[in-house]
């Protein structure tokens, strides 16, 4: 596709010569003989050499091998890569050592807690004493402990404390209901449950007594409470004594770490295993080189344990960076609320969602108002793709120092392969550019890799923090399936994709959504961008629904701002918008107003559920009602489908 899009950004000299990818990129040469000139060389480096290139990366990050590897990639066949065979290592020993005790590892908030700190001798003694409780639990290497907790320290000393002794993590967010933490939590048959009494959200407290009650009657296990909402703490007896020892096991590099899960949006949630070594050497790729996190940056992302970034920012540890948390909803009191955390804690990197943006774009926020966001250098985004306009707005408001980088990846790889790049031009509507070690191409339904044109986001080489498995998929059929069964022997991750002439990205929506109409392919997101540019919409779902004999009908839903009505007038301004922005043939076939579009727990909006209701499948064989942030949204679509389109 041709354009010729604004450069929003650049990195000055001084800015490029202080990155951490600049000091990579000497060491390189100076220890491996590698000599790089651009981000393009070091990249194309990356993916031609796996195994120099990951060795790389353990070495210049001193990776601690207690048992050295036989070969860093034994056997290449995705699925069943084989890497760092017969190493051993822990991950929890690499956030935990070579630490200043007195310097501060956390800054965190919510809705029931001040701004406050917690150093990283705290930390290490919390982690120690949960330890010695679970010990005493009973909990030995390989054993599920599994966390319905908030975003606060204690979850994070908690897991450290789960992959110090070789167990294994899960967290779900504690708004997410008892029949969906069930379906996730009970796949893996938990040792012990760690649970809060409730939390605050919105101004309101919510007591979670009788959920956890009924999760642990199903899940089983010991159960652990944590007294949050009512500020008591673990409960008595738990915690061992203040001088508890520290135990850091050293694993195989693809024991468990930690088990996540796909959205549940149909079916039972995909329980996804990484392990202690392929996570441990991505996330020091990851948030050292592309984040570019040095000792005097403070990284905050908002989101909940329920989430990947949840895991991608307690990874922020392994730098020498700190971390900034928030429980809590982020438009409460208002929409500035988290800009106001930015300035108290002195945020460095700001991360956030894309649909966080266009919210404060659309409220009329002004992040930078009467507050000192001076330590600010950098935002990101995540969770959708990034409108040009909310590329404006970041510079318009945050000033033409900041560096915005818009990332995509997944929970299956917990990571983003496609992003940030600190040595690379801002493009305005663009990811900067393919991750290191990522072989990230946009493939045709023939399997040819497409420049400039839109295709099927592929990885086409192994990456270490690609699922072990799926849990109880002992023959991994589930696992080819998800990924592997499109293209045979390369990933497939079901997202659209342009990689541009110039190496950068764009993503277009998930592929399974993506409107096709006349041959002519786009995804939601362009059309969300033409529409939300309306004043008068504030919300929208579109979905492309087929119809046997004839072309695919196409619908839009659309929230409106209070006082706005769906006229002739606005039908119109609507039609002009999209035909504008997108193409005449993709102007919806019919346009309805609703009072809430349904999204998951994480946000995101429930397209492909929506489409098989509207073309007859059962609600609930369409989506899991527990996985939804508001299941009531999609009963709307039910009648609507039930009554043939008569709702009022």
């Amino acid at each position: 596709m041709s354009r010729d899009p604004t450069v929003l950004w650049r990195p000055g000299e001084d800015f490029a010569a202080r990155t951490r990818m600049r000091a990579y990129m000497r060491w390189l040469a100076e220890e491996r003989g590698v000599r790089t000139t651009s981000y393009d060389e070091l990249w194309r480096w990356s993916v031609d050499d796996l195994e120099g290139f990951w060795s790389s990366i353990a070495g210049h990050f001193d990776v601690a091998f207690h048992e050295p590897p036989a070969a860093v990639l034994g056997r290449r066949e995705m699925p069943g890569a084989r890497w760092f065979a017969g190493a051993t290592l822990s991950y929890p020993e690499h956030i935990l050592r070579d630490r200043d005790d007195a310097a501060v590892a956390i800054r965190h908030a919510s809705e029931l807690r001040p701004l406050a700190e917690l150093t990283w001798g705290e930390l290490r003694a919390l982690v120690a004493r949960i330890q010695a409780g679970l010990r005493d639990l009973g909990v030995q290497r390989g054993d599920r402990v599994v966390a319905y907790m908030p975003n606060i320290p204690e979850a994070i000393a908690a897991f450290l404390a789960v992959a110090g002794l070789g167990a294994v993590w899960s967290s779900c967010s504690p708004d997410f209901g008892a029949r969906s933490v069930v379906d996730r939590f009970a796949q893996i048959e938990p040792k012990v449950l760690l649970a809060v009494d409730g939390y605050r959200y919105g101004g309101r407290d919510h007591d979670r007594g009788a959920v956890v009650d009924a999760i642990h009657a199903e899940v089983g296990g010991a159960l652990v409470r944590l007294g949050y909402l009512d500020d008591s703490g673990w409960q008595d007896g738990f915690l061992g004594p203040e001088d508890a020892a520290l135990e850091l096991v050293p694993v195989a590099f693809d024991h468990p770490l930690w088990v996540l899960y796909s959205s549940g949006t149909t079916g039972l949630p995909k329980a996804i295993v990484h392990g202690h070594g392929g996570i441990l050497l991505e996330q020091l790729k990851k948030l050292n080189l592309h984040l570019d996190a040095h000792a005097d940056d403070r990284v905050f992302w908002f989101t909940t344990t329920g989430w990947m970034m949840w895991n991608f920012l307690v990874g922020v540890l392994l730098t020498p960076a700190s971390v900034v948390l928030y429980d809590g909803n982020p438009g409460t009191p208002s929409l500035h609320r988290l800009w106001e955390l930015a300035a108290e804690a002195g945020v460095t990197c700001f991360g956030t969602s894309a649909a966080f943006i266009a919210g404060c774009m659309k409220a009329g926020v002004h992040p930078a108002a009467g507050r000192d966001l001076s330590a600010l250098r950098s935002v990101g985004a995540t969770g959708s793709p990034l409108s040009p306009e909310g590329f404006r707005w970041v510079y318009d408001e945050l000033g033409p120092d900041t560096w915005l980088f818009s990332t995509s990846g997944g929970t299956d790889v917990c990571t983003a392969f496609v992003g940030g790049v600190p040595l690379e031009p801002v493009y305005e509507g663009e990811l900067q550019g393919r991750s290191l070690g990522c072989d990230v191409q946009a493939f045709d339904d023939e399997g040819r890799a497409l420049i400039d044109e839109v295709g099927e986001l592929v990885i086409t080489q192994p990456m270490p923090s690609m699922p072990l498995r799926f849990w109880n998929d002992p023959g991994g059929e589930r696992l080819h399936e998800a990924y592997f069964a499109m293209y045979p022997g390369v990933w497939r991750h079901g997202d659209w994709i342009e990689i541009t002439s110039r190496g950068t990205a764009i993503i277009y929506g998930r592929s399974d959504s993506t409107i096709n109409r006349g041959g002519i392919r786009m995804g939601t997101s362009e059309i969300y961008r033409a529409v939300l540019a309306l004043d008068e919409v504030v919300d929208a779902l579109v979905v492309d629904v087929p119809r046997a004999g004839e072309e695919n009908w196409m619908a839009l839903f659309v929230v409106l701002r209070a006082g706005a009505e769906l006229g002739d007038e606005l039908r119109a301004a609507i039609a002009r918008r999209i035909r504008e922005d997108c193409s005449p043939r993709h102007v919806p076939d019919d346009v309805f107003t609703v009072a809430e579009v349904p999204r998951t727990l994480s946000g995101k909006v429930l397209e492909v559920p929506v489409k098989r209701i509207l073309a007859g499948a059962a609600p609930e064989h369409a989506a899991s009602r527990d996985s939804l942030a508001n299941p009531a949204a999609l009963d709307w679509f039910a009648e609507f489908a039930r009554t043939g389109g008569h709702v009022g």
